[in-house]
């Protein structure tokens, strides 16, 4: 058995890479699916795309490399997190579309728990903030709006899930509903220090315990593939959300190594260990991992929208035909002209978290062209960025020594530079950028003794470039400045 794979679930597409040994990638396959946006604020996805476009690529990696089953040690699942999936135990099918972690129609309920006094409740058993963001909400919202759901869900007959639960339980035809710590501390229904489903948070979201999956560890061997995708019998071995993974596929696995995913939105994770950290700064605490027995913990800081905006060019404002060409568009002036872009799409998440705000581009002039605006989008993903950062700086009380980066949008250099830039220290790029994937790949292969231990994998890690800050810091302080403003100016919008 040479190869771990791993199904890598994301936002707008689902993907399968073949690692080997060395932790270097052998194959790699990749579909997007439909995004899904029947009201303003709300996104969604249809499960069953979800499903059929992860057991595509899964097929034609193994295809395309000329690997069979057992040639595969293991698979690993790593996924988008909040997002919400409520299926028929008895048939499998969902009863309605997957209500997305980007998706905001539960603002208002959010808004009364707060009212009510909850939050301080939810913060200290789950680490999160109340927000629209996590799954909790969209739970109990499906359960109230879908005909029958509620009473069907008190009868034993429904069950929900984070992407994870519904690749799994379709992986093996509905014998396992589980999900991994990682996974169930995004939900707002999970004690982070118990590490159960806590009854009194179930109570206030009035979600009934049935529906819930069982909790695992993050490595660990679950079961077998039972679905005909030409993988009958590989174990699935390890799960863990995408930031998670990714924290643990960058080798942040020491208190205080950080790094920051630019994906479909960016965030930040800092490893805390064994400690529960909780932020004075509007950061979440959220559990890493849990091996051997033993829960670590993380900081974590959410941009909402990313790499997204550089979508939001190309398919909303079509100033650009692909997103690798934003690069060359934004390197074509030589600074944004006073244009900042604020891609609050779906309200602000940390440390604002403001669920009414939306997005805004201010400083246009007659002067302005379509490089304005990308620079100016892509400068916004590393504003939002070092928002985070300060945060975490300020909860940590030192400063960061470097920071580590993944995620489609690492491979951007202006990005990266700017980056380095704006937080005054460095960007370091590593060789495998595709670090979400290949941490859930090591978490699967530690649990089958693929690898042999954390030290095997450690040693895997190799940094490709490093930027350094360059900018001078009276040129930041401006920069910044001006950003902080153009935020105020999209704060609240939907409520003005």
């Amino acid at each position: 058995m040479s190869y771990i794979l791993a199904l890598d679930q994301g936002t707008t597409s689902s993907r399968a890479l073949l690692f080997d040994r060395d932790g270097r990638i052998k194959g790699v396959a990749q579909r997007e699916f439909r995004q899904g946006f029947p009201k303003p604020g709300w996104v969604e996805h249809d499960p069953e795309e979800i499903w059929s476009s992860q057991a595509g690529v899964a097929v034609e990696v193994l295809g395309a490399a000329g690997v069979r089953a057992r040639d595969v040690a293991a698979i690993g699942i790593t996924n988008q997190r909040e997002t919400t999936i409520v299926w028929d135990r008895k048939t499998g099918r969902p009863i309605a579309n997957a209500i997305v972690w980007q998706d905001r129609r539960t603002a208002d309920v959010c808004d009364r728990l707060r009212s009510e006094g909850a939050e301080p409740l939810f913060r200290e058993r789950t680490g999160l903030v109340l927000d629209a963001y996590f799954s909790g909400t969209k739970l109990a919202w499906i359960l109230d709006n879908v005909d029958g759901a509620r009473v069907r869900a008190e009868a034993g007959e429904l069950a929900f899930g984070t992407v994870d639960s519904w690749l799994l339980w379709k992986l093996t035809d509905g014998r396992l509903h589980i999900t991994d710590a990682s996974n169930a501390s995004r939900t707002l229904m999970f004690n982070i220090h118990t590490l159960q489903w806590d009854d009194e948070l179930l109570q206030a979201l009035h979600v009934p315990r049935g529906v819930l999956p069982e909790v695992r560890s993050s490595s660990e061997t679950y079961g077998e593939v039972t679905a005909t995708l030409g993988l009958q019998s590989v174990p699935v071995a390890g799960i863990a959300g995408d930031q998670q993974a990714a924290l643990f596929g960058q080798m942040c696995t020491s208190p205080g190594l950080t790094k920051n995913t630019y994906g479909t939105g960016c965030f930040m994770l800092q490893n805390t260990g064994a400690k529960a950290a909780l932020s004075q700064h509007q950061l979440l605490t959220t559990i890493a991992w849990t091996r051997n027995g033993a829960a670590e913990y993380a900081l974590e800081g959410s941009v909402f929208i990313g790499g997204a905006v550089v979508q939001w060019l190309r398919d909303g404002l079509g100033i650009i035909r692909s997103s690798s060409e934003v690069e060359t568009l934004a390197r074509s002036v030589p600074d944004n002209g006073d244009v900042y872009f604020v891609p609050a799409f779906t309200g602000l998440g940390a440390p604002h978290w403001d669920q009414y705000a939306r997005g805004t581009i201010v400083g246009l002039t007659r002067g302005a062209t379509a490089a304005h605006i990308a620079r100016a989008a892509l400068e916004s993903v590393a504003f939002q960025s070092a928002d985070l950062l300060d945060a975490m700086q300020a909860d940590a009380g030192v400063r960061l020594a470097e920071l580590r980066v993944d995620g489609g949008g690492a491979r951007n250099d202006f990005l990266m530079q700017f980056q380095s830039d704006l937080i005054g220290a460095p960007v370091v790029r590593p060789e495998t950028i595709e670090t979400t994937a290949l941490g859930a790949a090591y978490l699967a292969g530690l649990a089958v003794s693929f690898w042999k231990s954390g030290d095997d994998v450690a040693n895997q890690w190799r940094a490709e470039r490093r930027f350094e800050p360059v900018m001078p810091a009276t040129r930041v302080r401006d920069l910044r400045g001006r950003w902080t403003q153009a935020l105020e100016r999209a704060k609240s919008w939907v409520t003005a």
